[in-house]
C-alpha cells in the first residue's frame, strides 16, 4: 500500500480502515497484516485495530480463538444509531425530539426540516 520504509501510526490506521472497509468478508489479524504487503509485526497491527475498535471505527467477532475485523459503520451512521437507540430506551418521544429539535443551531435545524420535507413531501405545504 504505502511505499514508505517506516509508516506512521496513523498512516497504518488510514490503510487497515480502508481495506477492511473495502474487505468484501472479515478478515483475521494475520490477514490484515499480510494485505499490508510490507514487513510489520503483528503486534503494530494488533496495536492499530484495537485503536480503531476503540474509535469504533472497526469492529470484532469472535469466531473460535479468533478476531474477524470488519470496518464499523461511518461516524454520521453511528451517531444516527445512538440517537434512535435513546428514543427507542422508552419514554416520550415527542419530549426528546421537542428539546432536540430546539437545541440544534439554525443551520443544522433547516437541514432537518429540508430532510424531512424530501421524505414527507406533505410537509412542505406546512402540514
Amino acid at each position: 500500500m504505502l511505499d514508505q520504509a517506516s509508516p506512521t501510526k496513523a498512516d497504518l490506521e488510514r490503510d487497515v480502515i480502508s481495506m477492511l472497509a473495502s474487505g468484501d468478508q472479515p478478515m483475521t489479524l494475520e490477514q490484515v497484516r499480510e494485505r499490508l504487503g510490507r514487513t510489520v509485526m503483528a503486534t503494530t497491527v494488533m496495536a492499530v485495530l484495537n485503536r480503531l475498535l476503540e474509535q469504533g471505527l472497526a469492529r470484532c467477532e469472535w469466531v473460535g480463538r479468533s478476531c474477524l475485523y470488519t470496518a464499523a459503520p461511518d461516524r454520521a451512521e453511528l451517531a444516527a444509531g445512538r440517537i434512535r437507540a435513546v428514543l427507542d430506551a422508552g419514554g416520550d418521544r415527542r419530549a426528546v425530539l421537542t428539546r432536540f429539535v430546539a437545541m440544534l443551531p439554525p443551520d443544522a435545524e433547516r437541514v432537518l426540516i429540508d430532510l424531512l420535507r424530501q421524505g414527507h413531501p406533505e410537509l412542505a405545504d406546512g402540514r
